[in-house]
């Protein structure tokens, strides 16, 4: 099916039905956010009933996002005639144990994503889920209000990397000039998001940088729990930790892991991927049961911490290699 005919048929199973749920990933990032408010906005503009539930708790940078306090953090009592779950590759990966609803669809633009709703629209081309709800919007004849222009705009700057992934395209900026010009303010999104940082998450970095090592074009840094404790900091103070280990000259890809207890009692160590691009770090991560994006991507490894370092390193080397040898090969 094409894209324009997945548009066409989500369309028409939104306008037959009245009641919807909206949620997207455990511990949610900025297009999750971005997408979930952002497409409640949109179904608001349809006059349908709506509500946004997330499992888990919302990063306090995402808090200037019109209709941020209409999140709830529990399922609603009576199921919908809908569920519209974001960026998830099951219903598992929601946080929920289970989403009771008439239909469920699915929108994701991961490669690693999954056919696993009533309904799938995966678009592994498109620069973050936000972006596709843009071309959805435009279809729905509704108009773009500063509302949705922010959160459609918030969720595309945070998944590109601040436009500088692969993914980014020259209708990702048009994406972006028709937001703004629709009343999204870049300035104030940029301040709140980059610019507002708690004294945690800046300990946070020290912390994990004093920890790094570079394994040939690998970088790796990891966090204790003691260091967190230490730190005064909470999981959301990690995001981006791994974008300054991506950004060393010589460095092809990055992993920063953060530990925490599994439901074993064992350790294990939630990872985030990174590369510059000319490694797959997606197939690094859905090895480890993850995925995500070519260049961002991101898996959970069980511990202890010197063998889950090991294992993540061994992979993006061997990613590293087989990248090598395929731009060697004759032809």
């Amino acid at each position: 099916m094409s894209q324009a005919d997945s548009i066409a048929a989500l369309l028409t199973l939104i306008h037959e039905r009245q009641s919807f749920l909206i949620t997207s990933h455990a511990r949610p990032d900025g297009d999750a956010i971005g997408s979930a408010v952002g497409l409640m906005h949109l179904l608001d503009a349809l006059g349908k009933d709506v509500q946004v539930a997330f499992a888990d708790p919302i990063p306090f940078i995402y808090g200037y996002l019109p209709g941020i306090k209409r999140i709830t953090h529990t399922l609603p009592a009576t199921p919908p005639d809908a569920a519209i779950l974001l960026e998830c590759d099951s219903i598992k990966r929601s946080g929920f144990d289970c989403i009771p609803a008439g239909l469920t669809i699915n929108i994701d633009h991961h490669k690693s994503g999954r056919d696993f709703a009533d309904f799938n629209w995966i678009d592994p081309e498109a620069s973050a889920v936000g972006a596709m709800l843009y071309d959805l919007a435009l279809a729905s004849g509704v108009e773009i209000s500063a509302a949705l222009a922010t959160c459609l705009y918030t969720a595309v700057l945070t998944d590109t990397g601040s436009f500088t992934y692969s993914a980014t395209t020259a209708k990702t900026f048009a994406l972006a000039e028709h937001l703004v010009s629709s009343g999204a303010n870049a300035h104030q999104i940029a301040q709140a998001i980059y610019f507002s940082n708690p004294p945690s998450k800046i300990r946070v970095l020290g912390l994990a940088l004093n920890n790094m090592v570079l394994e040939g074009e690998v970088a790796l840094a990891w966090i204790t729990q003691e260091e967190m404790a230490r730190a005064g900091a909470v999981p959301e103070d990690c995001e981006g930790v791994v974008n300054y280990l991506i950004g060393i000259a010589g460095i092809e890809t990055a992993a920063f892991l953060r530990e925490l207890p599994a439901d074993n009692g064992e350790l294990e160590y939630r990872t985030s991927l990174r590369s510059k691009g000319s490694v797959d770090v997606s197939v690094v991560a859905e090895r480890f049961g993850g995925g995500g994006h070519r260049n961002a991507s991101g898996c959970t490894l069980a511990g202890p911490l010197d063998a889950a370092r090991a294992r993540v390193v061994a992979e993006l080397h061997a990613a590293g290699h087989s990248r090598a040898e395929q731009t060697t090969q004759p032809v």
